[in-house]
């Protein structure tokens, strides 16, 4: 079993408990979404650090395979969340670190956040939730190197990694059809491992079944590979639909 297979065991076995000892029926909240972000990736070397940034625009010219959605269960004041994100991408360019060479890169990157949420505050106009669980993040990142001279290095990252994260989730009622939701969390807690994320969305109710979202997101994860730094992040709009049930 891998460490995304058995942290979401992990995660659902603690869980299950005080979900399942509610009496009121579950809802359920399936979400597909576009997340248009900007991607930056630095991986350390015994030479410096070679980072790779690219834009969203870039991205669609030279996306593989994208998958991104969530899904929310809820039963009275108890709630289980998951949200997963896959990228593969592959691009040239120039390189930003010590080498003043071109860049060929490939990245295929992975990112599970499971969690449970705790109802804090239950209001007609405002829910707000606590929240804790895991992030696994997997990756498998090549980036190579060619100097104006012809010669070539390739650096690689090929991991994968379980962090904690704790964070706070709520929705403000605006309007009968529209509304604000925000998620932040942040987790790691150890000094070769940080990751943190913050997600605005405006809600627009279509019916009692459809909502769309529209908003921002920013995600970080910090993490030591075989002794070397490295660093994710996307940052960018979302746009989404959800279906209640």
């Amino acid at each position: 079993m891998n460490r995304f297979a058995a942290g979401c065991a992990t995660c659902a076995l603690l869980l299950a408990g005080p979900a399942l000892a509610q009496n009121s029926e579950w809802e359920y909240e399936a979400s597909i979404y576009l997340f248009m972000a900007e991607t930056e990736t630095a991986i350390g070397t015994p030479a410096g650090t070679v980072e790779g940034r690219l834009s969203f625009d870039d991205a669609l010219s030279n996306l593989d395979f994208a998958l991104m959605g969530s899904f929310v269960a809820s039963n009275g004041q108890w709630s289980l969340i998951g949200d997963y994100m896959h990228t593969d991408l592959s691009f040239s360019q120039t390189a930003s670190g010590p080498f003043g060479s071109d860049l060929d890169s490939s990245f295929r990157t992975q990112i599970f956040s499971g969690y449970v949420g705790y109802r804090l505050q239950d209001t007609a106009d405002l829910n707000v939730d606590l929240v804790g669980g895991i992030r696994w993040f997997g990756t498998a990142s090549e980036i190579t190197t060619t100097t104006p001279g012809g010669a070539s290095a390739t650096t690689v990252a090929d991991d994968d990694w379980i962090d904690p994260v704790i964070g706070l989730r709520g929705r403000a009622r605006l309007s009968d059809r529209w509304a604000a939701s925000g998620f932040v969390d942040y987790g790691g807690f150890r000094s070769d491992s940080e990751t943190w994320q913050v997600l605005v969305t405006a809600d627009y109710a279509i019916n009692d079944n459809w909502v769309l979202r529209g908003g921002y997101r920013y995600i970080s994860v910090d993490h030591e590979i075989d002794g070397s730094d490295f660093s994710f992040s996307q940052s960018g709009p979302l746009i989404g639909a959800t279906y209640r049930f």
